[in-house]
Order: C-alpha cells, then structure tokens, then sequence
C-alpha cells in the first residue's frame, strides 16, 4: 500500500504541478509544438509499465465497460452515458442476465484489478478501481442493500461529507432577511422576488442561446476544442432536475432545460456554464478526445452517473461558472445583455447577485437535509419543511428536490462538496503560479477521484 501511495503521490507532483502544468493552446493562436496535454503525461507515466501490466488493464476496462452496461439493465439510471461498440450495448440488453450473476461478476472484477494495482501501480489503474468499487456497491443497492449516507458516498463517490453546523445556516438566513425585509415567511419573500425575475416563455429561446454563446467564447479563448463539437437545447418538463446534459458522443451533447417552473435570468448563464462551457460538455468532448480516441482507455466509453467521474463532472460545470465569468462579470453581463433581452430591470441585478451570494452559504444544507432524509433521522415532510427553510424555496420546489433525492440519493454532494474540491485544487495551483484555465484543464483531463483532488497540492 506505501508503494502504491508513494507513486500515486509521485505522478501527481509531476501531472498537477502549477509550474510544471501545461499551457493550453488558445483558440486562434499558433500551434505550441512543444506543449504535451496532461492526459499524454498520464500516458507516459503509464506507458513505463510492461505491456504485460498495460494489457491487463485493458482487459479489466473492456470487462468494467461491459459489467457497467449490465448493471444498466437492471439500474436504469446507472449509465448516463455510453458511445462504445454497439454490439456490447446490444448484447448487455439481449442477455439481461440475472442481476446476481451481476453483481459476482463486479466482485470477481474488484479483485482482479486490486491485484493488478497491487502488482503495477498507475494512475489509470486506480480509477478503474475505484469505478469497479463504485459499480459494486450501487449493484448491491439495486439489490436492495442499505448503506448510510457517509458509507455510500464514500464507496460511490470516494467522498466524504463534512459534518454541518445548523447556526451557519441560520446566520445566512438572517442575512437574507436583512436584504429583503417583509412579515412574509422569508422563503416566500425569497420566492416573490425571484420570480419576478423569471424569463418569458418567448424570451427563453434568445436569452439562453446569448448566455450559452458568451459562456462559449469565454472557454474556447482558452482551450481548443474538436472542430465538430456541438450541442442542442430542448426545453422539457417533468423532471426531477432543472438541467441535465445528455452527451451523445462523436463530440455533441443535448442540453435539456426543465420548465416546470419559472426559469429566473441568473439560471440562464448558470446552465450555459454548467451544461456547457467550460462545464459538462467540455469534459466530456475532453474526456471522449484525450482518454478514449488518443490513448484508447475503453473505459472512458461508458459514463456511470453514480461513481467518482461524478465529483469531476459536477464539480467542475459548478466552479466553471465561476471560472468562466470571475468577480462581478457575471452580473454585469447578465446586467447589460440578458436583462434587456429578457425585457428585465436592470436595477434588480445588484440586489439579485446580494442575494445569491448570500444563498450561496446554504448550498451543503442540501447535504445536510439528504442524509437526515436517507438515513431516516427524519421524514418526507420534515425533509421538505427544512428544503423550504434552509433552500428558500416553494413548496412545490422542495418536493422537487425530494424527488431528486429519491432518484439520486447521495449524488446531491457532487454539486457542492465537488464544487468545492475542485475550487480548492484550482486556487492551490493558482497559488504556485499557474493559470486558473490551465490548472482546470488538468483536473478535467487527468483520472482524479474525489481523496486524489483533495490530496493533490
């Protein structure tokens, strides 16, 4: 296990070095033929093992590929993404073998790659791992075992959620009512104002294709992307979430917008940001370019939504919006551009920005109310009383919340917690003299789990 750590530790000072990081090439500047990706110098560091060691671990993503599109079958919500071979989809979907015949496959698959780790460390190897271990345990879930909160996220996510203390909640929410002062329940108030800020069923279509082409040209002054990539944007209803990026492969992703509810000005350059650029579909034309096309890492092939992927993947589209639009450059272009499109006030944008920097300090009591709720310390109607206090929401947006747990139980912490160590391992490089896009283009485009970003200096 030392020898294992030392390397993993090894690799990360010489991957994810500030000063040894790599400059992204720029969109419309010349070619920069000395620069190497992250993802290569994992390669390299790879491809020091035997091809003996190198072999095996194809042999084991091919395997994790396959057993993850079984699990599918009987997890629907298991696979968000797959652009493999499509005879490995199809016959996952013919056999529909038994899900305990399943579940001893990601068991028998667990062992073979903790001895192939133990044998030849690498940085891939470990993630595979630590996929494997994720596929397990949700199989057993889909079995119907239990695991407390802490414990799931952990084996899914390779995460671990701090404990919370209910006074920070309480002194944001005594903030907020201080920016809008009423006799109204605050959530109410919080509600009203909001609200008022909703985009036109007419308008929704110009302001989100404005926000999502400014979050574009942001991301692609730093980075180059595939001349093929691409997107579409359907609006949809019925659904658990607000937004979700269904990536399709070959470099194109659907961005779906749920309208259930009223869609406020600032959700605009926040799904832009968080489904697009630099968020899920950057990654994901990253992921699909650098580790499957260039280096031929199979498993890349397949997405698993409850697995450690998830910590990078939400936790980079949150910090993203951030990256992409830092200081009060959000506001301000929300001000000056989408606030008019919308046929807004502009006037309401500084008190909008107050107040969500201010909602921005209740963003782990989602954390907080999931693992009361999963963990039975409390009941449905306490979860969705505590969602209107500590979410500021409606009623009817709270019970959409719950739903969300329902579905995706502990996944609620990749939002938050993942922002967070992703925010983290960007200020330290920043730190150490890197670029804030180069060390973000690092993290996106080198395997690290959730105890790897946080450990990495």
């Amino acid at each position: 296990m030392k020898h294992f750590a030392a390397a993993i530790a090894c690799f990360l000072l010489a991957a994810c070095g500030g000063e040894t990081g790599v400059s992204p090439s720029k969109q419309n500047s010349g070619p920069e033929t000395s620069a190497t990706s992250p993802a290569d110098e994992a390669k390299a560091q790879d491809g020091a093992q035997s091809q003996e060691a190198s072999a095996a671990l194809d042999e084991i993503a091919e395997a994790f590929v396959k057993l993850s599109l079984a699990i599918g079958v009987h997890d629907p919500a298991f696979v968000d993404a797959y652009h493999g071979p499509k005879e490995w989809a199809d016959a996952a979907t013919g056999e529909a073998r038994p899900i305990e015949d399943v579940a001893a496959d990601a068991q028998a698959l667990l062992i073979k790659v903790s001895r192939a780790n133990a044998d030849a460390p690498s940085l891939r190897g470990a993630m595979l791992e630590k996929l494997i271990r994720a596929s397990s345990a949700r199989i057993q879930i889909a079995q119907g075992q239990f695991f407390p909160f802490d414990e799931e996220i952990q084996l899914l996510y390779d995460a671990v959620a701090p404990e919370y203390n209910v006074d920070e909640f309480n002194a944001a929410l005594v903030e907020i009512d201080a920016l809008l002062p009423g006799d109204a329940p605050l959530y109410e108030r919080v509600d009203v104002f909001r609200n008022s800020l909703a985009i036109a069923d007419d308008k929704l279509a110009p302001v989100f294709n404005a926000a999502i082409a400014e979050c574009r040209k942001r991301t692609l002054a730093h980075y180059d992307l595939p001349e093929n990539e691409r997107f579409r944007v359907e609006y949809v209803t019925d659904k658990p979430w607000g937004g979700y990026n269904w990536y399709q492969g070959d470099h194109e992703s659907l961005i779906q917008v749920n309208t259930d509810f009223p869609i406020i000005i600032d959700r605009a350059v926040d799904l832009g940001c968080h489904e697009g650029y630099p968020g899920h579909h950057t990654w994901n034309v990253m992921i699909e370019r650098d580790f499957l096309n260039k280096n031929g890492w199979i498993e890349y092939s397949v997405y698993p939504l409850f697995s450690p992927l998830s910590v990078t993947a939400e936790g980079s589209a949150n910090y993203g919006i951030e990256l992409a639009f830092p200081g009060d450059e959000k506001i301000t272009f929300e001000r000056d551009v989408l606030f008019p499109l919308a046929g807004l006030n502009p006037k309401d944008a500084e008190k909008l920005d107050r107040l969500n920097k201010a909602r921005r300090k209740l963003s782990h009591s989602r954390n907080y109310i999931a693992r009361a709720y999963l963990d039975g310390d409390i009941d449905r109607e306490e979860a969705v009383r505590m969602s209107m206090t500590f979410g500021l929401q409606s009623r009817e947006r709270a019970e959409q919340g719950l739903r969300f747990i329902d579905t995706y139980r502990g996944y609620v912490i990749n939002y938050n917690l993942g922002r967070d160590l992703v925010e983290g391992y960007v200020n330290r490089k920043v730190v150490g003299g890197a670029d804030p896009w180069e060390a973000f283009r690092t993290l996106l485009t080198t395997p690290l789990a959730a105890s790897d970003i946080k450990a990495a200096p």
